[in-house]
């Protein structure tokens, strides 16, 4: 790898501040994107920043205008649709234009909740039982299904469309909570069994060799039976929140064969999806140990103390570390 890289970090229009479109400045409230850009520079690479739009013509020319040697992909929509991600990663590849994290392939397979949990079951991978239900059509759970069940977007992230209205306990909940998805989200929602158990979030860096992190968990540690049990929008974004509710996120402490066997699988499930680079998978651990894949996040959030970092870290791996390693692994695929 060259020591100095002139480097593109791809980010969402809408990230880009008016006032600093080069993220020259720490701002009040530091972001993602502020975290690698101002770290790829401390490594010494040249950087250039640019905004993802719908206008083609306009992205391959900004991609075209420097001599990029890798693209740092950090977008999670196009113009506020999830569902375009694999666009971009599409477009990256047609141009042949290297570039970090999950490619076309793997952000469709992960972004359809549904598609993935059919593919992860088919190679029998365990996954809550669920249903799809597509707008306009009449609410019917299949007898193998039952209550409580969580109800969500079929193609959002980062917990958007979850709050604790999302467990319904019976047919008229789940019809109501089911068409606010469909008109809030203007998408197809997907209902599951709800899992009672731990839920971890398990980290991946590699390609052919991969390597799992500690395991981060969210706890929810309030005594009774009203509070929050999922990980919702606000329990992830909203500290005073998880304050109220006593929730917080620390390292799963585990019996080293339990920690083995969620290894195994989640890197079955990191390959199976075609995962590249960095990745995440979100599990429920039930009482008796058994493993639920809940989600798979492709290129989950690379900022410094959230998840992925987090966890890095406490596996000896500094930020700047992290991130030179994700450069490293990106451009050895193309190599």
């Amino acid at each position: 790898m060259k020591k100095k890289l002139n480097i593109t970090v791809l980010v969402d229009e809408a990230e880009i501040p008016p006032a600093d479109p080069d993220f020259l400045t720490t701002p009040n409230q530091t972001t993602t994107e502020f975290h690698v850009i101002q770290t790829l520079r401390e490594l010494g690479h040249n950087v250039y920043v640019l905004g993802a739009v719908k206008d083609i013509e306009q992205m391959c020319a900004g991609l075209k205008k420097e001599k990029t040697d890798l693209v740092v992909n950090l977008t999670e929509h196009l113009e506020g649709e999830r569902r375009f991600d694999k666009n971009i990663a599409a477009l990256l590849e047609m141009s042949e234009i290297p570039f970090t994290g999950a490619g076309l392939m793997g952000l469709m397979l992960s972004r359809d909740k549904r598609l993935c949990k059919q593919l992860l079951s088919l190679h029998k991978i365990r996954v809550p039982a669920f249903v799809s239900l597509p707008p306009e059509r009449i609410v019917r759970l299949p007898k193998n299904i039952n209550f409580p069940l969580v109800v969500k977007p079929a193609f959002e992230d980062s917990s958007e469309g979850i709050s604790n209205a999302s467990i319904v306990e019976n047919n008229a909940a789940l019809t109501e909570r089911v068409h606010f998805v469909h008109e809030r989200w203007d998408q197809p929602a997907i209902a599951e069994q709800y899992i009672e158990g731990r839920e971890l979030y398990v980290g991946i860096l590699g390609n052919k060799k991969l390597l799992v992190l500690p395991f981060r968990e969210c706890r929810f540690n309030f005594k009774g039976n009203n509070g929050p049990c999922l990980a919702t929008y606000r329990v992830k974004w909203n500290e005073q929140y998880r304050e109220k509710w006593n929730i917080e996120f620390g390292f799963a402490e585990l019996p080293t064969d339990v920690v083995k066997k969620i290894e195994r699988v989640c890197k079955k499930v990191y390959r199976i999806l075609h995962l590249r680079d960095y990745g995440r998978i979100d599990i429920r651990l039930t009482s008796d140990n058994k493993i639920y894949v809940l989600e798979a996040n492709p290129n989950p959030d690379l900022a410094y103390g959230e998840e992925v970092a987090e966890a890095a870290e406490k596996r000896g791996i500094s930020y700047e570390n992290l991130i030179k390693r994700i450069i490293k692994t990106a451009l050895k695929r193309y190599a």
